[in-house]
């Protein structure tokens, strides 16, 4: 089985920035589908941003003009850069691939 390690998350002041990394264990196919989701305690997971199999990128509203999703298939990585970071985004980050695949997720805190 792939293995998913999300890596990248911190504590960041309101308007900062961070930038997450996905990593696979082993190659993956250029059109496997991937996407971040996150979770806030209490809450329940949600989709922030996603890469189809046919290679077109969602976000969610609540985060357009802000994060980016990008791949590097030679690396078996996929990264989501976040700008322009608030508090009401503090949340467990986790990375998903081909719909069942979880990584373990990493911790995003975003407070002055």
């Amino acid at each position: 089985q792939v293995q998913l390690m999300e890596s990248g998350g911190g504590l960041v002041q309101p308007g900062g920035s961070l930038k997450l990394s996905c990593a696979a264990s082993r190659s993956i196919s250029s059109v496997t589908p991937m996407a971040w989701y996150r979770q806030a305690p209490g809450k329940e997971r949600e989709l922030v941003a996603r890469i189809t199999d046919g290679g077109r990128i969602d976000y969610a509203e609540f985060v357009k003009g802000r994060f980016t999703i990008s791949r590097d298939n030679a690396k078996n990585t996929m990264y989501l850069q976040m700008n322009s970071l608030i508090p009401e985004d503090t949340a467990v980050y986790y990375c998903n691939m081909k719909y069942v695949l979880w990584g373990q997720g990493t911790q995003v805190t975003v407070s002055s």
